[in-house]
């Protein structure tokens, strides 16, 4: 007899009549201590989700990037923190690391939180879940409110393949090294930037990613006065220029375009140096053409013409 076996669909397709779960966290065993990252607005107080107000009344620790932001967070909310608030930053993780560890042992809950935004990303909080994994302990996340997706989205750029890059180095030298590294990125990139320094940084990208790469300066996301601004690098670094710029920027830039993968006699000498290191002639062939994207047949006839 053979066993009927449901399709792939009916494994795994979600029934729309079926509620969609509303428990703060996930069930652990009685005791077991947890870390929650969980996002907080970035602009707007009213993205403030409902399973964060919760953590926040009711968490045993409260780990906080600036515990002044974290009162007027709560302030904005109207509600009270009740466990204990410990100050968590760049400064003092590799100190308060481990004390935080040592509460999820206890079997405490702490949510971490940063200014804004995700805790990890660009933001303290990597150590605590580097720590935490290292020592089999249960971390989660409360998802929410992201600078670097919402700018990604408000773009115009294409979204199906980027990276974020941070902040970009403040030294000039480094800044430069560091876009040259990106130069060639395919991907759409997305940096953060402080508004006296952006100019700086569209100059920089005018330098090394040529004036006609597209961009889009994204400002106060989320806040009364959001403002996104699209063009080339010519034309923002021009605006930067006449423009007082204020708030908190993220800054996503065009990944460069497909180059064209030229003649196969154009990368002859790139074979002939490989060949002059010790490498043979169709192992030369094959690792030129695969990075050029070309016949491997072609360019090995071109070789052999050129001889």
């Amino acid at each position: 007899m053979t066993e009927q076996l449901s399709s792939p669909d009916e494994t795994t397709v979600p029934d729309p009549a079926e509620p969609l779960e509303e428990q703060a966290l996930p069930a652990l065993p009685d005791g077991v201590g947890r870390i929650v990252l969980a996002a907080t607005p970035i602009g707007n107080v009213g993205d403030a989700s409902s399973r964060l107000i919760e953590l926040l009344q009711t968490a045993d620790i409260v780990a906080a990037e600036d515990t002044r932001r974290l009162h007027r967070l709560v302030h904005s909310l109207g509600i009270t923190v009740s466990g204990r608030v410990i100050s968590y930053h760049e400064h003092n993780e590799a100190a308060k690391t481990e004390e935080l560890l040592d509460h999820v042992r206890a079997g405490k809950t702490i949510i971490m939180v940063s200014d804004a935004g995700m805790p990890a990303v660009s933001d303290p909080g990597f150590r605590l879940v580097e720590g935490a994994v290292a020592a089999g302990l249960f971390v989660t996340a409360f998802p929410g409110p992201s600078a670097v997706l919402t700018a990604l989205a408000l773009s115009g750029l294409p979204t199906d393949r980027f990276c974020f890059e941070g902040f970009l180095p403040r030294k000039a030298g480094e800044r430069s090294s560091r876009l040259a590294d990106l130069a060639d990125e395919r991907r759409t990139m997305v940096f953060f930037e402080a508004p006296h320094r952006l100019e700086p940084m569209l100059r920089a990208l005018h330098e090394r990613f040529g004036s006609d790469r597209r961009i889009a300066v994204c400002r106060e996301l989320t806040k009364t006065y959001e403002e996104v601004i699209r063009g080339t690098v010519r034309e923002l670094l021009e605006w930067a220029e006449n423009n007082e710029v204020r708030g908190e920027i993220a800054v996503v830039v065009a990944g460069a375009p497909e180059q064209a993968p030229g003649k196969p006699e154009d990368h002859v000498a790139a074979v002939n140096e490989l060949i002059a290191q010790g490498i043979r002639l169709k192992e030369a062939v094959a690792a030129v053409a695969e990075e050029a994207r070309i016949s491997k047949r072609e360019l090995y006839s071109a070789v052999l013409a050129a001889r």
